[in-house]
């Protein structure tokens, strides 16, 4: 079924062509009626001549240019654009002798001065054709850049909706890790009966309200990201009790300082997992702060000098897809290692603040 857009587009376009002949020909009128006062012969004249030009100018404009021109085929452009010519030559000789036969009676003194030599003819009809060509090129370029943005928008479109996709396929992928290891402690804990659980609930709570309703968002406040360290780092201290020594320095950061979510949880969570006890201590320093548009984090978690435990657990790996996916050339990732610590150096360029 033929869509109203459409008619209405085929109508404007029917109409745009009508207007443009009717001042083909109020052009032709004035044109040979140069020194004429014979405006019926001029009229005639250039009624005649008419669909010389049309046949000529759709043959170029809808013919040549679209399928020999644009397709770069020049030989074959070349060879039909000189068929043309001889063929609308002949057809505007042939208007010359209409003029002089049936207008004037073979009286050429008669014509219209500017009708008496095929010259000049030639010279209005092939102007027509070219006008109609430069127009007609002109379109369609437009279409062409509008048509290529509209495919670069969609391949656009395209990419990311991917990268969202594979940004919850990663989130998904967090998901389930940290929330075994929070659930792992609150274990622990009511095994012990411990009066420490009530507390650890809280926090359990915090988090899981920061893991279902923030971390699904763009971005989020850094100062959030902060605490929900502060509530993950709570947690582990209840569990590893006096073996655990944790320095945290956090800047005072404003709230309109946006990040990813979840960028810094997993090297947190690995320095946990894989981090090592050292003195009879797990020792994690951690520092946080904000200077000249880029966020600086640091965190280091003893290892002991025989480990060969260089494993890189899924929240590892995952964090560096989401930083190429959302800081892509707006991050620095280092990850270094001694007899003594294993150290991460990340730092996030953030463009503007929110």
């Amino acid at each position: 079924m033929i869509s109203r857009d459409f008619i209405l587009k085929k109508t404007a376009k029917l109409l745009l062509h009508i207007i443009f002949w009717v001042i083909v020909l109020f052009c032709y009128s004035y044109f040979f009626g140069h020194n004429s006062d014979n405006i019926n012969y001029v009229f005639s004249f250039s009624l005649f001549l008419m669909p010389v030009t049309i046949g000529t100018t759709y043959a170029v404009t809808d013919i040549l240019i679209p399928k020999y021109l644009l397709h770069e085929k020049y030989g074959l452009f070349i060879l039909y654009c000189t068929y043309t010519i001889i063929i609308s030559a002949f057809f505007i000789v042939m208007s010359f002798f209409y003029g002089l036969l049936f207008l004037t009676g073979l009286k050429i003194g008669e014509m219209a001065p500017m009708t008496q030599s095929p010259l000049f003819l030639f010279i209005a009809v092939y102007f027509v054709v070219f006008v109609a060509s430069a127009i007609n090129l002109v379109q369609h370029n437009y279409t062409s850049i509008s048509a290529n943005q509209e495919l670069k928008n969609k391949v656009l479109e395209a990419q990311l909706k991917l990268k969202e996709q594979e940004l919850h396929y990663l989130k998904m992928q967090i998901h389930p890790h940290f929330l075994f290891n929070t659930l792992n402690t609150m274990y622990g804990f009511a095994l012990k009966k411990s009066e420490e659980t009530p507390e650890m609930i809280l926090k359990l709570s915090n988090l899981l309200d920061y893991l279902l309703y923030q971390v699904d968002k763009p971005f989020v406040s850094l100062q959030e990201e902060i605490n929900h360290i502060e509530d993950y780092l709570a947690l582990e201290k209840m569990r590893f009790m006096n073996t655990l020594d944790v320095s945290m320095n956090f800047d005072k950061i404003a709230h309109t300082i946006q990040i990813a979510p979840m960028l810094f949880i997993p090297f947190i969570e690995n320095s946990f997992k894989h981090g090592q006890i050292r003195n009879q201590k797990l020792s994690i320093i951690i520092d946080l702060k904000y200077r000249n548009n880029k966020i600086h984090f640091n965190i280091k978690n003893s290892i002991l000098n025989t480990s060969k435990d260089n494993v890189q657990g899924i929240g590892l790996t995952n964090i560096k897809k989401r930083l190429q996916l959302l800081y892509k050339d707006m991050h620095e990732l280092n990850i270094s290692e001694n007899d003594d610590w294993y150290h991460v150096h990340l730092v996030l360029k953030i463009t503007k603040p929110v």
